[in-house]
């Protein structure tokens, strides 16, 4: 989908037919999208100036977040989240066509760890002595399949990736619980909306927070009370590692409110009065891919 009269450039996690490309296509249809194998390449594709907009995973519903990219995007990125879209998650399990009626002969079963990971219950049944093989995106573990049809191995993966690469479904719907989704993020070098149509009314604000270096007692009430007196309702609140050290922590905050709201801008003087670091990562808007069934 075009953004203000022209095809913005849109780095993803490819290959094409990973779920990260799914969410890219439904906010910028098919035109200037950009394949990268992974995240943070991904990411260096936006800050380098490459692309316009990187799309990412950031959490699943299941497996939590992602931790990769809130590596990238928090220890040191310049970005913003212009949007944050969620997609159904349906994992299957494929194969080429020589061995659609050999399963019992597979050497392995490739895909994301996440995906893997979605699929434990399934995997442990079915195939516990086959080594779970982690790839990059489960369109990379389809691809492979595909290039290495000698193999009798397995990929995770979506349906568009088994008709992509041409790829036999022998097991569809493995994951392990019926309501999957992914929420991917849209992020630019600038602050602001993406401008798609069909988005949330209700906006969110992201921001990261650092506690004070004489780490009083109370001091994360303090900074949830902030919020709570204000009615800002909190839609997360997830504690990372600094990566200076045991213990020692940054906290991801998401605000149902827009960041030039009255209220919001009254809780980020207060939070500055409290001496935290804070960091905005920007107001955007929420869509969603229903599911296909």
């Amino acid at each position: 989908m075009s953004e203000q009269g022209y095809t913005p450039t849109v780095a993803y996690l490819g290959p094409e037919a990973s779920f990260t490309h799914v969410a890219a296509t439904h906010l910028f249809g098919t035109d200037g999208l950009v394949p990268q194998p992974t995240i943070p390449d991904c990411i260096e594709a936006v800050t380098e100036g490459r692309v316009a907009y990187a799309i990412v995973p950031l959490e699943n519903a299941l497996e939590g977040s992602v931790p990769m990219t809130i590596d990238y995007l928090f220890h040191g990125s310049e970005l913003f989240i212009n949007a944050e879209i969620s997609i159904p998650i349906e994992q299957h399990m494929m194969v080429n066509e020589k061995w659609k009626d050999s399963l019992e002969q597979l050497e392995s079963v490739r895909s994301h760890p996440h995906a893997l990971a979605q699929c434990h219950k399934y995997l442990q049944y079915h195939y516990r002595r086959i080594p779970l093989i982690q790839t990059t995106s489960t369109a990379a573990a389809a691809k492979y399949i595909s290039e290495n049809p000698e193999l009798c191995i397995a990929a995770i993966g979506n349906s568009l990736a088994a008709k992509k690469y041409g790829l036999h479904i022998a097991e569809k719907n493995i994951h392990d619980f019926h309501f999957n989704h992914t929420r991917f993020v849209v992020l630019s070098m600038r602050k602001g909306q993406l401008e798609v149509h069909g988005h949330s009314e209700l906006p969110k604000t992201t921001f990261m927070v650092k506690l004070p270096e004489d780490d009083r007692s109370g001091v994360l009430h303090q900074i949830l009370s902030v919020f709570a007196w204000r009615k800002l309702n909190l839609s997360k609140i997830e504690s990372r590692p600094m990566k200076t050290g045991l213990g020692n922590y940054f906290f991801i905050i998401d605000v149902l409110e827009n960041e030039e709201h009255p209220m919001m801008k009254g809780a980020l003087e207060e939070l500055a009065a409290l001496n935290v670091t804070v960091r905005s990562f920007g107001t955007y808007f929420s869509y969603e891919q229903k599911p296909s069934r």
